[in-house]
């Protein structure tokens, strides 16, 4: 087993890029890096800013071409295509999930009762996460192993009655997918978006497949005490399919850009069904199909989803109807508590980038 090394880095030894008066972006950039890992990037229309560094000890800046675990930026992907069968005639979104998986969802859970759209909004009540799956030999999940270790779990909700979040959701909606087409949802995903959009860097990894494309950002588990970091790193530390089609994809910042303004651009699915994407549920009217509504600083509103692993990555991407963008990406899954956010530097780099 790889080692891995736990790693002390004092904050002047991470060469924290000095904000520029003239440029506010790079100036919440900076100041987020205490939120974040020992590097951050935003890729927007108008280029890429970094700050830090992407791989400790060599002071390299994250780039639009670095490739990283996308985490649950994943699910968009999942439900794009399960929308595309909703346009095909396929599913429909208020039918029962047992109408396409009978015999699924058992235990605690009726598939009678919980509905494709409640699936796509967390609104089932499907435990969170899987806890006890059991591996093949070789250390891979199957989405169907992965689903029936959760059937014994407590629902956090009656179907609909309340928003959870729920990865075991969108493994579902993996199953769903390769029921419908025939296909591994990896290989949907891939056919029916990332071949179409000409999406070279981004990928859905086969199972026991660990390694990311180069150049890629290193990944780091861990947190800060003061002016230091506390980091391991970890870029290979996950059984990707675990994950599946909750989160186990890889990308850049600039094929995300490209992906989200598709998506909200109308490009992958009918206008129906981006509309049901867009409808939020809540109180917070906040969440969609796997799409966040965020209003912006600047009296717009922008669309997306981020995505955290511990591999060490985590991100966030935004775009809003007329094509503005933000990609945001640091080399950890810990985010602090305080200001700015991650949303915060998206917002920044929108309104002013």
């Amino acid at each position: 087993m790889k080692r891995l090394a736990v790693l002390v880095c004092a904050l002047l030894l991470l060469g924290v890029t000095p904000a520029k008066a003239d440029d506010a972006v790079q100036t919440m950039l900076d100041r987020y890096l205490m939120q974040a890992g020992p590097g951050a990037a935003v890729h927007t229309g108008s280029g890429t800013r970094s700050t830090g560094t992407g791989k400790l000890h060599e002071q390299r800046p994250i780039t639009a071409a670095d490739h990283f675990r996308i985490g649950s930026q994943t699910k968009t992907f999942t439900a794009v295509v399960v929308l595309q069968l909703v346009d095909e005639g396929r599913a429909e979104l208020d039918a029962p999930i047992s109408r396409y998986l009978p015999g699924v969802l058992t235990g605690n859970y009726n598939g009678d009762v919980i509905t494709v759209r409640q699936l796509l909004q967390h609104t089932s009540g499907l435990v969170r996460d899987v806890r006890d799956a059991k591996a093949s030999p070789g250390g891979a999940y199957t989405l169907a192993e992965l689903v029936r270790s959760a059937m014994d779990e407590p629902a956090q909700n009656a179907p609909g009655a309340a928003q959870n979040y729920s990865n075991v959701g969108f493994l579902v909606l993996g199953l769903l997918i390769e029921r419908l087409t025939g296909r591994q949802a990896g290989d949907a995903i891939t056919e029916r978006i990332i071949h179409p959009l000409g999406l070279t860097e981004t990928r859905f990894p086969a199972p026991g497949d660990r390694a990311l494309k180069t150049p890629f950002l290193n990944g780091y588990l861990g947190g800060r005490l003061g002016q230091l970091f506390f980091w391991t790193e970890a870029t290979t530390a996950v059984e990707l399919s675990f994950w599946s089609t909750a989160g186990a994809m890889e990308s850049t910042l600039d094929d995300l850009r490209r992906f989200y303004r598709a998506v909200v651009g109308g490009r992958l699915v009918s206008p129906a069904a981006l509309a049901e994407m867009k409808r939020t549920f809540g109180q917070a009217d906040l969440y969609g199909l796997a799409l966040v509504k965020v209003p912006l600083s600047c009296g717009v509103v922008a669309w997306g989803h981020n995505g955290a692993l511990t591999t060490g990555h985590y991100s966030f991407t935004l775009t809003t109807d007329d094509g503005r963008f933000a990609s945001v990406v640091t080399n950890t899954n810990w985010q602090g508590s305080g200001k700015p956010s991650a949303v915060d530097v998206a917002d920044r780099a929108i309104c002013t980038g």
